[in-house]
């Protein structure tokens, strides 16, 4: 890595092709996060996840046992000719693991997309849902 002192311009700064490749390696491993709020019912969970701009056809839902794993990937089309000053829109995969604390019905989960929400309905499987037990006299 050559490092260059700039006089106009305070401290030392990276020589500009260093820099280019260190941007260039940093975008190709960029991730976009996303926030979600899980809620848990008596028999189901609910996770809402917010991914805007994300087409359902984009986005990978996976269930085992008691985990959820959301992924994909958010594409930005940028004109590759153009000059941007600023591109702050993110693009990239993005992959979010979610544990439960118990055993989920992955047969009968819905999964409904609006306005960039992402909505799961899961069930908890039956053998974790709470059972009321009738005691019977003698």
């Amino acid at each position: 890595m050559t490092v260059y002192f700039n006089p106009y311009v305070r401290g030392y700064h990276k020589h500009p092709m260093v820099r280019f490749l260190n941007e260039m390696e940093y975008e190709s491993q960029m991730q976009v996060s996303f926030p979600v709020d899980v809620k848990a019912g008596k028999e189901s969970f609910e996770i809402k996840a917010f991914l805007p701009g994300i087409l359902p056809e984009d986005i990978d839902i996976q269930i085992v046992n008691e985990v959820v794993t959301i992924s994909g990937e958010l594409r930005v089309n940028r004109d590759q000719e153009s000059e941007y000053l600023l591109t702050e829109l993110p693009s990239g995969k993005f992959h979010r693991v979610i544990s439960l604390p118990t055993t989920l019905d992955a047969d009968n989960v819905k999964a409904v997309m609006d306005g960039g929400m992402l909505t799961l309905f899961i069930p908890k499987a039956e053998i974790a849902r709470p059972k009321t037990i009738k005691i019977n006299k003698k």
